[in-house]
């Protein structure tokens, strides 16, 4: 039977009550599965690592990140661990989500969808598609 890991369960809450004004912002887009209808959850742990947001049933990570993350060695190193673990990592600055929230969900929903090119890095987001990202099931 599964049970709750304390430590990882107390990080995870100080995390949500920690959260900036841009994720506060995107949680309530996201919450309650408000996005057509795509359940997302947040600062789910990932291996040693918590995602800002994800969909597990999309197998998709959004990270909403600050001036301290542009060409973060960390983020690189965490943001590989997640693609070999099957999730597929999307990031967003702090300020696209605040002024361009719009945009940003449509992202998003691009994303879950597919439509996305497998790697895209541009001065506004940053997406890398996991193994079997754009294949399609039968």
């Amino acid at each position: 039977m599964r049970g709750p890991e304390i430590t990882t369960t107390k990080r995870a809450r100080r995390l949500r009550q920690s959260d900036n004004d841009a994720e506060g912002a995107l949680w309530m887009e996201l919450r309650d599965r408000r996005l057509n209808g795509h359940k997302f959850v947040r600062q789910v742990p990932i291996g040693s690592y918590f995602a800002d947001f994800a969909c597990r049933e999309c197998r998709l990570v959004v990270e909403v990140d600050g001036s301290q993350h542009a060409g973060n060695k960390y983020d690189q190193v965490r943001d590989q661990f997640m693609i070999s673990s099957g999730w597929s990592v999307l990031r967003f600055w702090n300020v696209d989500v605040l002024k361009e929230r719009d945009a940003v969900l449509e992202t998003i929903l691009a994303a879950i969808e597919r439509r996305l090119d497998r790697h895209v890095e541009t001065n506004d987001l940053r997406f890398l598609a996991a193994e079997g990202y754009g294949e399609t099931y039968s």
